[in-house]
């Protein structure tokens, strides 16, 4: 087994949550468009991250608040288009995101940022 390998399986085994991928895509019906959520991954093995940093902006007493940060993992080879509603169950626990920014690609694994789901851009 190759180092990449070896370091991509022990990461997976701290995959402890599921995701589904959604798609808000148009559908054409004769000469009128509307809009139909697809789904496009479902039960893909990741794990959620959580983090916290200093959030910038104005703040009266002179502390700056702090802020959740979101981190996805999952495989290096699963493709999730930008917009896409991301439903992760981790813990008990079932939550909506959406992509909120582009991913880091790592041999083992990708990661990618996370905000809370606000609905259809």
């Amino acid at each position: 087994m190759s180092l990449a390998s070896a370091v991509r399986a022990a990461i997976e085994k701290l995959y402890t949550g599921t995701c589904d991928v959604i798609e808000h895509r148009p559908i054409e019906d004769g000469t009128l468009t509307h809009y139909e959520d697809v789904t496009v991954l479902k039960g893909q093995p990741c794990r959620l991250s959580f983090g916290q940093s200093p959030a910038a902006g104005d703040v009266a007493d002179g502390a700056s608040p702090l802020t959740q940060t979101v981190k996805l993992f999952l495989a290096p080879e699963v493709k999730i288009m930008p917009g896409s509603k991301i439903i992760v169950t981790q813990a008990g626990q079932t939550v909506a995101f959406n992509q909120s920014g582009p991913p880091a690609f790592y041999e083992s694994h990708q990661e990618i940022s996370l905000e809370l789901w606000k609905g259809w851009a």
